[in-house]
């Protein structure tokens, strides 16, 4: 059952970011309702994977690899949903779609081949730790997806003639605080689930603790420098981006330490 959940899922984010680009396409694009139902209905199915799939584990589902990957596809949507509502970026949703679609069409084919497995009692006090860091790294991708956001309205700023998303993005000054606001909640809540990590029966894995300690390290350094004015919201923005896709190849170099035994 919980297949179903996660193929409409996918079809709801898929047809709610096809939809945009069409409209972005012939200049027509207006934040709406079906914008909002794509959006929210994939983020309701992929809720709903995650508690079936939780009551058919019998704990937590972070437990596998492409549960992480829902998890964390689940984190970025729900931060991109109550930031953009709250400093009103009605393309944030737009902007992180992809990462979103990324990780539920690896999570699906990952998940395509495992076996049904039977039901349990939902626990999950081993892996509250996990997803407090995947929440954390849920929010901590919305800043980058906001500091590209950012990069994109200050050359438009710079063109003589902006084109139509320059109407479309939010003020500069929104994305920069959203972002300071987010970059220091993601920095805070990694540090709990590092921290919880270290009092739980069940530790989030080697290799998870090197790449967990490795993301906090540089997300609160970049904070500490914003917050000195060493560095600016254009640096940023730019410094973000360039982390983030330095991890994207280290982080799965070091998950690998934890070896096959490993959930």
């Amino acid at each position: 059952m919980e297949r179903y959940f996660l193929a409409g899922s996918t079809i709801f984010y898929l047809w709610g970011f096809a939809y945009s680009l069409v409209l972005l396409r012939v200049g027509k694009f207006r934040p709406g309702r079906l914008n909002l139902c794509a959006v929210v209905g994939g983020f309701t199915l992929q809720t709903g994977f995650l508690v079936v799939r939780g009551y058919l584990l019998g704990h937590f589902p972070v437990s596998g690899a492409f549960e992480t990957l829902v998890f964390l596809s689940w984190s970025i949507a729900l931060a991109s949903l109550v930031v953009g509502r709250i400093y009103r970026l009605s393309l944030l949703g737009l902007f992180a779609a992809p990462l979103v679609i990324g990780l539920q069409l690896v999570a699906w084919f990952r998940f395509a081949g495992l076996e049904t497995v039977q039901l349990g009692p939902l626990v999950g006090e081993g892996e509250l730790p996990m997803a407090m860091v995947l929440l954390a790294y849920g929010v901590l991708v919305v800043v980058v997806v906001a500091g590209v956001m950012y990069l994109v309205q200050e050359r438009q700023l710079k063109m003589r003639v902006p084109g139509l998303i320059f109407h479309l993005l939010p003020p500069i000054t929104n994305l920069s605080e959203a972002m300071q606001r987010l970059l220091g909640f993601g920095v805070g809540l990694l540090t709990l689930g590092i921290l919880a990590g270290l009092f739980a029966d069940e530790s989030i894995g080697h290799g998870g603790s090197v790449a967990s300690l490795l993301v906090w390290i540089i997300s609160a350094v970049i904070l500490f420098l914003w917050s000195r004015n060493f560095l600016h919201s254009h640096r940023v923005a730019q410094v973000c981006l360039a982390a983030f896709l330095l991890l994207l190849g280290v982080l799965p170099a070091i998950h690998m330490l934890e070896g096959p035994g490993t959930k």
